[in-house]
């Protein structure tokens, strides 16, 4: 949902590629059905959408790197101490973490999609500063 709403965001700026991966991803697995419901609702097609393992080579290319969770960033940050400065959590700018809505109802993706919205909207007002 963070790719498609920050690429959508930054629409137009082809100097700037979006892309996901997970620390712990379901390598191959489509989008969560919660997932695609309600993108749909907001006029996003994810259904294209496979989920990827993160690899060191993806973090070491990226200028920034956005994650959901403070574990996450320390994860990375941990792994490749290279890493650091440049990962940051998605609700950095509302001091929050985004929970992972796997396998719980529709009410937390929503969540989450409310939380990754409010997310994407601060980075995007940096990033095109």
């Amino acid at each position: 949902m963070a790719e498609a709403l920050l690429r959508k965001a930054l629409k137009g700026k082809e100097d700037i590629e979006v892309s996901s991966a997970g620390l712990g991803a379901l390598v191959g697995h489509p989008a969560a059905e919660y997932s695609l419901e309600l993108m749909d609702e907001l006029g996003e097609d994810i259904s294209e959408h496979q989920a990827r393992q993160i690899h060191p080579d993806m973090v070491r290319d990226a200028d920034l790197v956005l994650v959901m969770e403070a574990g996450h960033k320390r994860a990375i940050d941990d792994a490749d101490p290279t890493a650091r400065g440049k990962v940051h959590r998605l609700g950095e700018w509302q001091d929050t973490d985004i929970d992972d809505p796997y396998r719980q109802p529709k009410a937390a993706f929503a969540d989450a999609l409310q939380d990754i919205q409010e997310g994407v909207a601060s980075w995007v007002e940096r990033i095109k500063a």
